[in-house]
């Protein structure tokens, strides 16, 4: 028998917002500070993540920010003739102060704060939940620019994102404001529906892990949201009960998977060995686990 309405209306609540609003608000203020050793340089604070983007569930409770440097950035020349690399290259110098100094520095502000409650991870630096805080993760990053058109510095065209590096130095280049302008947008399109189906589908996740049906980390929030973001408009109608099968069916009987992008529309949502794709066997598992916890329930 399917799932039933009311516990697909329970899953479709947002997670907690008071205690992230005061966690990110408290540590955009230590960031901020004025007494921090880059002070003077032009850096923005912004959430990304789920708390972000309102498609928070109770069991996903992590707030996420970015930190990310502006006086330098990255470029990616890739669709560039060689006469528009060529003007880039003339146009900017290297920076003086770097995504290493910046990094270094934001870990000197948080673990000045926090403590031993700071740690340094693969891609973020984590703060341990504590009292009413709850557990965030803080991406040091650049700014990102992916070039279409180089001229000039007053005649150019870019899409602008962040970058960041991992433990092996890897550089990771991502877009979460244009990740959550498009799921808002996709949300007004779709009559409201794709952020509590989000949130259904993560909490679904969620028992399924807990069932055993699928491994924790098969299916991450961001290409969650991905995925529901290539659901035609259509699909996602009438009720909680609809939208899932809809979706389910959608997936498993029409979607051109090798053409789904992610919620940003710089990269394409299913592909295998890429930091910012989700491999398409993963993907497949968390679907038919979904019809399976469906046919079950």
């Amino acid at each position: 028998m399917p799932i039933p309405e009311s516990q697909l209306e329970t899953w479709s609540h947002q997670g907690s917002i008071t205690q992230s609003s005061n966690t990110y608000n408290t540590i955009k203020n230590v960031l901020e500070a004025n007494t921090t050793p880059y002070a003077g340089k032009s850096f923005k604070v912004f959430l990304q993540g789920s708390y972000g983007n309102d498609t928070n569930i109770y069991a996903e409770s992590d707030v996420d920010l970015v930190i990310r440097l502006d006086d330098c950035f990255f470029s990616d020349l890739d669709d560039l003739p060689e006469e528009d690399k060529a003007a880039h290259k003339q146009a900017f110098s290297d920076a003086t102060y770097t995504h290493v100094d910046f990094k270094r520095d934001v870990l000197s502000v948080l673990t000045a704060q926090y403590g031993s409650a700071v740690k340094a991870g693969d891609k973020a630096i984590a703060i341990d939940a504590n009292g009413s805080r709850r557990k965030s993760d803080v991406i040091v990053a650049t700014q990102f620019r992916r070039y279409s058109k180089f001229r000039s510095t007053s005649d150019s065209t870019y899409v602008e994102g962040i970058c960041f590096f991992n433990a092996a130095g890897e550089r990771i280049a991502n877009y979460p404001k244009l990740h959550s302008a498009n799921l808002t947008a996709k949300h007004q399109a779709s009559s409201k529906w794709l952020k509590p189906m989000a949130r259904v589908f993560k909490n679904m996740r969620s028992r399924m892990v807990d069932d055993g049906l699928i491994k924790a980390g098969v299916a991450p929030s961001y290409y969650v949201e991905g995925l529901l973001y290539n659901v035609p408009n259509d699909k996602l109608t009438s009720s909680y009960q609809d939208c899932v099968a809809n979706t389910l069916n959608w997936y498993r009987q029409e979607a051109k998977k090798v053409d789904l992008v992610c919620a940003n529309e710089q990269y394409y949502l299913l592909r295998d060995g890429y930091h910012t794709c989700w491999p398409q066997a993963k993907c497949d598992a968390f679907v038919e686990a979904a019809v399976d916890l469906w046919n079950k329930w």
